[in-house]
């Protein structure tokens, strides 16, 4: 079955020549089933290319998907066409008495910033809040992971000396998982940001556990069962080129950087990148729409009572 998006919307022709299937509404409500709504809140400026990172793995189930794009209400994005965010966007406060089964929270560019500091922090408390009333299941990548996991178990993020910025070797410590069918022992993820979870203090707070680590970045995957979510701290959704944007974008405005390690060939950045995280990266987001469709109630009223 297909992801049902706009037919407008740039990720429907992105998803369309990679062979992934795609509906627009008028198509989808034509099947007699009901299909499983996910909703994306995306904080990254480049919401287009986030939008289409996140269709696409969503997208590749056997299942429909009806995608449904949020931004903060009071938060104006400076780096997308305001045409584009009127268009496809609602806003929190839209869709506030909603209910999805399941909800993505991305990252967001303010590693720097303390969560209280944030301006649209109050709000965000708001979201954290009611997807324990109006969503089925939450996953929190990077900072909105690190979000997550503070707000609702108070474990801080630490800053690093230097960014973590590369392809990092991970392992797969609960086999077991439902989220984790298909994993390898052994894989790379990319990882960019400057903070870090740290593993002892998820450990000590109850109902969380470890699902993936790095012996030299960390904790990656947590799930959170009280919750129902599960934070990711790194980046399987990124494209082949995501870290080369970024080291070329640092380079160009002359902000100090290191190559991503274990990225380029031979770690030089004349070559391309290839990509060697991507069968896992689908592997994860399709588990955890299997787990949504196998729990979910049938009926959305019936979601978080």
């Amino acid at each position: 079955m297909p992801i049902k998006i706009p037919s407008n919307l740039p990720a429907h022709s992105v998803l369309s020549s990679e062979g992934i299937m795609v509906m627009d509404p008028s198509q989808a409500d034509r099947q007699d089933i009901r299909p499983l709504r996910i909703a994306l809140l995306n904080l990254m400026p480049l919401k287009i290319q986030t939008e289409n990172q996140f269709a696409r793995l969503i997208g590749a189930t056997p299942l429909q998907i009806e995608f449904t794009l949020i931004r903060m209400s009071a938060h104006q994005t400076k780096n997308t066409a305001a045409s584009h965010m009127e268009e496809f966007y609602r806003t929190f406060n839209m869709v506030r008495d909603e209910k999805f089964d399941g909800l993505i929270i991305t990252g967001a560019p303010i590693e720097h910033l303390d969560f209280e500091e944030v301006t649209y922090w109050d709000e965000m408390v708001e979201v954290m809040n009611w997807t324990q009333t109006n969503v089925h299941s939450t996953f929190g990548v990077c900072w909105g992971g690190m979000a997550m996991i503070n707000h609702f178990h108070g474990i801080q993020k630490h800053m690093l000396n230097k960014k973590a910025f590369g392809c990092f070797r991970h392992q797969n410590i609960a086999p077991s998982s439902p989220y984790l069918r298909g994993f390898s022992d052994d894989f790379v993820i990319p990882v960019s940001r400057w903070t870090e979870m740290r593993e002892d203090e998820i450990k000590g707070a109850f109902g969380l556990k470890v699902l993936l680590r790095s012996e030299e970045t960390g904790p990656c995957l947590v799930e959170d069962s009280a919750h129902n979510a599960l934070y990711i701290f790194n980046h399987f959704e990124y494209d082949s080129t995501t870290l080369k944007q970024e080291y070329d974008r640092d380079v160009a405005n002359g902000t100090e950087t290191n190559v991503p390690g274990n990225y380029y060939p031979q770690d030089d950045p004349s070559l391309v990148p290839q990509n060697r995280w991507r069968s896992h990266a689908h592997l994860l987001y399709g588990n955890w729409i299997n787990e949504i469709y196998q729990t979910t109630p049938f009926q959305l009223d019936n979601i978080g009572t």
